[in-house]
């Protein structure tokens, strides 16, 4: 995971209107994918739509809400969803102070449901606006585009999506992926019992699926994907609060 290099003096010129956030996490990801999977997924995210529409780009957000994920295997770290949610309130406000509005959450892990939280009230107040990047129906639009063979919800964690893109763009992070699949596609209770009930093996999806190309084209399809998603952003007005 690399930090931004942009300078100072060069986010005065560059003036961006918009600034990217990106939020990953720290847990297991089966004996395949290292721990600090969702924050590389979601800083090569961001770093890519960074570049691609010329926004302000922050530093990732390593640790968040993975609790669910807690007592399998080892090494997951969480913090708290109110935690998560005045960190991030806190740094809209600071982007706000210097007249930045507008914010994308790039989001690495499906299990931060604060985040879209944090979005509907900051868009409520009008005096910033924010979204939340990519959904499932973002992810599932990639994977078509990607030729992947599976849904998101089938695809939950460490399978053939998240395996593609580090082969891709980390390959030396992924380890025996190709006897690795465990599906559970029917997971009811996911929140009262956690990932461990479900997958003891730390895995829901086929990562054995997986290749570099799908990797390489699920980022050109989610960066291509996010012009919408700004225009919209952009699009919102700012004004006093309602």
């Amino acid at each position: 995971m690399i930090l931004p290099s942009t300078t100072a003096t060069a986010a005065k010129h560059q003036a961006a209107d918009v600034a990217l956030l990106p939020i990953g996490s720290f847990e297991q990801h089966g004996a395949h994918l290292p721990l600090a999977t969702d924050s590389l997924i979601a800083g090569l995210i961001a770093e890519r739509i960074a570049s691609a529409y010329d926004l302000l780009l922050l530093p990732t957000i390593p640790i968040s809400c993975s609790h669910e994920h807690e007592g399998l295997l080892a090494g997951t770290t969480s913090i708290r969803a109110s935690t998560l949610y005045t960190l991030v309130n806190d740094i809209a406000d600071s982007l706000e102070r210097q007249g930045i509005h507008r914010l994308a959450l790039i989001s690495g892990h499906g299990g931060n449901y604060v985040l879209s939280n944090v979005a509907q009230e900051a868009s409520a107040s009008r005096t910033r606006r924010m979204l939340v990047y990519p959904s499932s129906a973002d992810w599932n639009a990639a994977r078509t585009a990607a030729g992947c063979e599976l849904t998101a919800s089938e695809d939950m964690h460490a399978g053939e999506g998240e395996t593609s893109i580090l082969l891709h763009a980390a390959p030396s992070q992924v380890g025996d992926y190709k006897r690795a699949d465990h599906r559970a596609d029917h997971r009811p209770d996911l929140l009262l019992h956690g990932v461990e009930a479900y997958a003891p093996n730390g895995v829901i999806g086929q990562p054995s699926l997986a290749s570099a190309e799908k990797g390489r084209s699920l980022l050109d399809a989610l960066t291509n994907q996010f012009a919408a998603r700004l225009e919209q952003l952009r699009a919102a007005p700012i004004g006093h609060s309602t």
